[in-house]
């Protein structure tokens, strides 16, 4: 098999973590030789932002209020990521990012520096009813203020949207539009044969 670079791309609640899980367990025992590198920005954002510090304060109070962190934040985290891991040789996954059309491009200069040839962004498409009910589920402390829930999935539109359209409308990347609103185990069936692994 060869080595895989998938972004998955959805809204809160919409299974990234759980599929990306998945596609984790899966590759590691069809190539238990090629290392697994996965990068959840919101992972590392909930860790810094315990940290002290002006920056870090800033960062906090944004996700606080549901908000979306600035583009540089996320970019100096993956990047310096990028930089500390990658030796080549592993497959790459990234779940949730970019959140930006913007972010999208400076992740695309990433790429051929790595020389990591035709990612493929994987969309879970989820209606916003769905993912409202699958985020107030999952039970996180951050899921459950409406007003919160209701500015993220209001991100998603404004921001993460425009990232989808420039991934479509882009031949360097393999797109592939999932129905989320499945089962995990036939969402995980489609995004194997879209992978074709």
């Amino acid at each position: 098999m060869e080595l895989q670079t998938v972004i998955f791309i959805g809204r809160s609640g919409a299974g990234k973590g759980m599929q990306s899980g998945m596609l984790q367990d899966y590759l590691r025992e069809k190539t238990p030789e090629s290392p697994i590198l996965y990068i959840e920005t919101g992972t590392y954002f909930r860790k810094l932002i315990k940290e002290s510090g002006y920056a870090w304060g800033r960062a906090r109070k944004i996700l606080e209020e549901g908000g979306r962190p600035p583009d540089f934040l996320a970019v100096w985290i993956w990047a310096g990521v990028f930089i500390e891991k990658i030796k080549g040789g592993e497959h790459l996954i990234f779940d949730g990012m970019p959140r930006s059309a913007t972010e999208a491009k400076i992740l695309d200069t990433a790429f051929p520096f790595y020389n990591l040839k035709l990612p493929t962004v994987v969309f879970l498409n989820v209606s916003e009813h769905w993912a409202e009910e699958h985020l107030r589920m999952r039970g996180r402390a951050d899921d459950l203020l409406p007003e919160v829930v209701a500015k993220r999935l209001a991100f998603f539109n404004a921001d993460v949207v425009p990232a989808l359209d420039y991934y479509r409308e882009n031949q360097s990347h393999r797109f592939l539009e999932i129905n989320g609103e499945q089962t995990p185990e036939e969402v995980f069936n489609d995004i194997k044969k879209g992978l074709g692994i």
